[in-house]
């Protein structure tokens, strides 16, 4: 995620952006507890700490889209990028109601199912998020 955000901070036009990044406590999902996603919504309470009540777009790859997209019911959040995102059947969606996702998938992808991105998304239109996803082209992805 580093190399997007060091584009987005180098491009003059994005000068008012402020960036943040979240570092998980724990390495992996761990079932129920689900602390990556404790660790957004206390990346998001930072965030407003320092900066207010400001619009936010969160980015995640994999697990950390997952989180990111779990988060997004934040009233800051105004969109999620998911890329490769980790999206298991019965992902709730229901709080993406008004927000846009972006999700970006390869089809070979091996980790995470990109038919199950694209269910996701369906599911989250129907409950009335503004999607969009991208097919990447094979092996486009790392």
């Amino acid at each position: 995620m580093r190399a997007f955000a060091r584009a987005l901070g180098q491009d003059p036009r994005h000068a008012d952006i402020l960036i943040g990044y979240v570092r998980y406590r724990v390495r992996g999902w761990n079932a129920e507890r689900a602390d990556p996603v404790h660790d957004t919504r206390h990346a998001l309470a930072e965030l407003a700490d320092v900066a207010g009540p400001v619009p936010v777009v969160l980015l995640g790859h994999s697990m950390g889209a997952r989180a990111a997209l779990r988060a997004a019911d934040d009233p800051h959040v105004h969109g999620v990028v998911a890329l490769a995102p980790w999206c298991p059947p019965g992902e709730p969606v229901t709080h993406l109601a008004h927000r846009t996702v972006i999700a970006l998938h390869d089809a070979a992808d091996t980790m995470t199912s990109a038919t199950d991105t694209w269910a996701y998304l369906r599911r989250a239109e129907a409950a009335g998020a503004r999607v969009r996803g991208v097919r990447m082209p094979a092996a486009a992805t790392p």
